[in-house]
């Protein structure tokens, strides 16, 4: 494959568990929208994930993006004499109170007042956070962006859906700020358990991100691994005469905290000797992956300050099972 040959990123990426070495990083492989479909379904089964190029209009990434940070410049995130649409945070600030959303819980966890707290003893993000919450009901999100016709006509036609393809209306839109705790290890079905693995995420980078600038690190063969682990434990579940249901619970509450297989992407890479995918993304990319495809992110280190903006939309076949815990607005406390 054409990026085992090319030389690793000479960028530092940090994660949460310190420096990736050059060993543990590769390439992801690029995909053009307009390539055969036959092609790009072979890759997508043989790589676990599609990096499709261009696929949205540039412009009306930019112009959600534009729109979200002009809804969270209130906070006080954005560095005084930048335009919204930039999204550079203001490095006077204290990174603390500006809590990136690594997951919902953990913007559940800020929004209860649970996390840290300010020298007034207040709890960090307020209203940050409040508004990060509120963007994912704004029409200009939810009715424009997640349903754009560009990306749900490919997903239809890739996957072969056509009619009965299905945007699913809860998504994670996730801010990153420079410097806070990256996403952890995790594979996307351990959140959509209640339907059929069957699933197709859509990671959308909402504005340019640069390589050491926060974005979706892609495990080599992750998915297999994803598979492996999955049926390794439900393989033990019924040995030990769990009913599906109850190894589904039993599965969720031995994820760590959030959901996720592990904090560390390093130590994670380096038990499995497997390499982190990575690349620098630009406005109008979409990566599609599968339900188990191994992935997390990198510490965001964007010299400029740039915040990271990125959503997970998920697709289905509406004439299967599915989750349907996601077909609401993601609010605080939903517990999904």
């Amino acid at each position: 494959m054409p990026h085992a040959a090319t030389p690793p990123p000479s960028t530092p990426l940090y994660v949460n568990d310190g420096l990736l070495s050059p060993g543990q990083v590769g390439h992801l492989r690029p995909s053009s929208p307009g390539d055969p479909l036959d092609e790009l379904r072979e890759r997508y089964r043989n790589d676990g994930y599609l990096l499709l190029k261009g696929l949205l209009p540039r412009d009306d990434v930019l112009k959600a993006r534009e729109a979200y940070f002009a809804l969270l410049a209130p906070s006080g995130v954005l560095s005084p004499g930048t335009r919204p649409v930039e999204g550079i945070f203001d490095g006077t600030k204290d990174k603390l109170d500006y809590p990136g959303m690594s997951s919902s819980r953990n913007f559940d966890t800020y929004r209860r007042g649970a996390g840290s707290t300010d020298a007034n003893g207040r709890p960090r993000g307020g209203l940050f956070v409040d508004l990060a919450l509120q963007a994912h009901g704004e029409p200009w999100y939810k009715d424009e962006f997640c349903k754009h016709p560009a990306l749900h006509s490919f997903v239809a036609k890739f996957t072969g859906w056509g009619d009965s393809t299905l945007g699913l209306t809860r998504s994670l839109l996730r801010n990153n700020t420079p410097h806070n705790k990256a996403i952890g290890v995790h594979y996307d079905q351990i959140f959509l358990r209640h339907g059929e693995d069957t699933s197709m995420t859509a990671w959308v980078p909402m504005g340019n991100v640069a390589l050491d600038g926060g974005g979706l690190i892609y495990m080599e063969k992750g998915h297999e691994l994803g598979r492996e682990i999955e049926k390794d434990f439900y393989d033990r579940a019924r040995r030990t005469g769990l009913s599906d249901a109850e190894a589904k619970d039993a599965f969720n509450q031995n994820m760590m905290s959030g959901g996720l297989l592990a904090d560390g992407p390093k130590e994670f890479g380096e038990a499995h000797g497997r390499r982190w995918l990575v690349t620098e993304y630009e406005a109008g990319d979409v990566v599609l992956h599968t339900p188990y495809t191994i992935h997390a992110s990198t510490i965001n280190k964007d010299p400029r300050n740039v915040i990271r903006l990125g959503t997970d939309l998920r697709f289905v076949d509406s004439s299967r099972p599915y989750d349907t815990r996601w077909k609401n607005v993601y609010t605080f406390g939903d517990g999904v």
